[in-house]
């Protein structure tokens, strides 16, 4: 019918409310144990009554470099999640955790944190964020990888000051 808007489905709806669920009890775990938290995937996923990727989704999304968070990962049956919070981190930790490709979105979500973090002395955050917001090419996947490069390079100059 036109004009009336079809609901979300109970399932669409329970990914949401699932993920959300696992981002909160993971940072229950964080205020804990300060530093960080290891974790096994399966476990996880059956203490949620979820598929595995669900976890990796939330990791992948939720526990980034750019929010504060590195994440070491082992797969397979005695695999696990480390989450570490870098709670001040210096630039080498920050520079060493950007991909190899990383969205303009995200390289801004990272400068953000950067910036709140106080780790460097003089602010060149928003010099760095000009330079890798004017970026475009033709082909997104190049322009990824390219802004990651000029990211890495410019932080590692900034560190030097």
């Amino acid at each position: 019918m036109k004009g009336q808007r079809k609901s979300k489905s109970k399932k669409e709806g329970d990914v949401m409310g699932i993920s959300d669920r696992i981002e909160a009890f993971i940072c229950e775990l964080m205020k804990e144990d300060e530093e960080w938290v290891e974790l096994g995937r399966n476990e996880l996923a059956g203490i949620f009554n979820c598929v595995p990727s669900q976890i990796n989704y939330v990791i992948r999304t939720r526990f980034t470099p750019e929010r504060g968070y590195s994440v070491e990962s082992r797969r397979g049956g005695g695999g696990y999640l480390k989450i570490r919070r870098m709670i001040s981190p210096g630039a080498d930790a920050v520079i060493s955790g950007i991909p190899d490709k990383i969205s303009r979105e995200s390289a801004l979500r990272l400068l953000d944190f950067v910036k709140k973090s106080g780790i460097y002395e003089i602010d060149n955050t928003d010099v760095i964020s000009a330079g890798i917001c004017s970026l475009e090419c033709s082909d997104k996947d190049e322009e990824a990888i390219v802004r990651a490069k000029i990211l890495k390079a410019m932080l590692n100059a900034a560190a030097k000051l």
